[in-house]
């Protein structure tokens, strides 16, 4: 897969991914639902916004398959409100493409790609809903182990997980940036 930033281009392929409740329930209250091409193109100008005053290595990348040039998703490295200490991986993927290692594979890239900055970050987070099972088996197929719930984030009872620069395997990621 490649990982690249997200562009206003993307939209149209990105409503697949935002514009279903199978996907976009998980999502909120943090991203508002998606309900048309224009909400994509707002939401995509925002993050193209937003991304210019992120400090490397945070970040949205739109997910691409390699052998089709297909946007199948979407991963991100934010801080955690409300302080913003901590950050967070996050990913969201089409349902069409389910169950094929994607999202664990950008998740993966990500995190290598945190911990070989030259920031010093130490630990990275993935925060998922009690009910998501999917979000939580990503979790530990990225190397992360579940910490305990808290409310501490976005105002919701969320399950935790942890991964530490020391817990990353050594293998590198499959995925590139671009």
């Amino acid at each position: 897969m490649i990982l690249r930033p997200w562009a206003a281009g993307d939209a149209v392929a990105a409503l697949p991914v935002y514009g279903v409740h199978e996907v976009s329930r998980w999502l909120a209250p943090a991203l508002e639902p998606v309900l048309d091409l224009a909400d994509m193109e707002r939401l995509i100008e925002r993050w193209v916004t937003e991304s210019d005053t992120l400090e490397p290595p945070q970040g949205r990348w739109a997910i691409f398959l390699r052998e089709t040039d297909q946007l199948v998703g979407g991963v991100a490295l934010l801080p955690l409100p409300p302080f913003g200490s901590d950050l967070e991986i996050g990913w969201q993927l089409a349902p069409d493409v389910w169950g094929q290692g994607l999202a664990a594979e950008a998740g993966h890239a990500v995190a290598h790609q945190a911990f070989e900055s030259e920031v010093g970050v130490e630990e990275l987070f993935a925060v998922v809903r009690p009910r998501n099972s999917r979000g939580a088996a990503t979790a530990r197929r990225v190397g992360m182990e579940w910490v305990g719930e808290t409310e501490k984030y976005y105002n919701l009872s969320l399950q935790v997980y942890r991964l530490r620069k020391g817990d990353l395997d050594a293998s590198g990621p499959t995925a590139a940036f671009r």
